[in-house]
């Protein structure tokens, strides 16, 4: 009898073991009612959407071109991220919305992703559809002024954002997350989890 009680403990938490939510090492955002997605423009002049990257999962980071430290630092990390995917590194689409269209042409915003990673889109909008993408994500952003009218800097959240292959946000990146922590989100999200 004893025997038989164990022996129903050890199925039953094993059970209970794969009902478990997975354990993601961001922050696990599932089911927000909000970054829904937006419509930008790539550097060819293409309108691109969320909606673009289904069966990718995605990464998508708010930053702008001068940036002097976060925004080449995450993207630095996303590019360590792709390599330790291996082969799955295809199945994930690194997305940069500039948050300084004024500054962050279509030629700057191409030539300034591709220093990173041949794969990584930028995406711009207009003023208004800048500040609407990065309300949609909950992105706090400010210009400061500078020495002069164009040497403006521009205060940001430092969060990355993922999607899962079917468009859904899932998780909230902390900047200066790891890039094994990443990847192993990804893979998990890549899996279905």
């Amino acid at each position: 009898m004893k025997t038989f009680s164990i022996l129903i403990l050890c199925i039953t938490l094993l059970l209970s073991a794969c009902s478990q939510p997975p354990s993601f090492r961001s922050t696990d955002i599932s089911g927000v009612d909000w970054g829904k997605g937006f419509t930008l423009t790539d550097p060819q002049g293409q309108a691109r959407s969320l909606a673009d990257f289904k069966g990718k999962a995605v990464l998508v980071f708010f930053g702008y071109t001068q940036c002097p430290d976060v925004c080449p630092t995450t993207l630095s990390s996303m590019r360590e991220v792709l390599k330790r995917l291996g082969d799955d590194a295809g199945r994930v689409q690194v997305v940069f919305v500039t948050l300084d269209p004024a500054r962050d042409t279509a030629q700057v915003l191409a030539e300034y992703v591709s220093a990173f990673h041949p794969s990584f889109i930028g995406l711009r909008g207009d003023e208004a559809a800048t500040a609407a993408a990065a309300r949609d994500f909950k992105v706090f952003y400010a210009k400061q002024p500078g020495s002069t009218p164009g040497s403006y800097s521009i205060d940001h959240s430092t969060g990355s954002y993922a999607i899962d292959p079917q468009g859904r946000l899932r998780l909230l990146v902390r900047h200066g997350e790891t890039p094994d922590s990443i990847a192993a989100d990804l893979k998990l999200l890549l899996a279905g989890k």
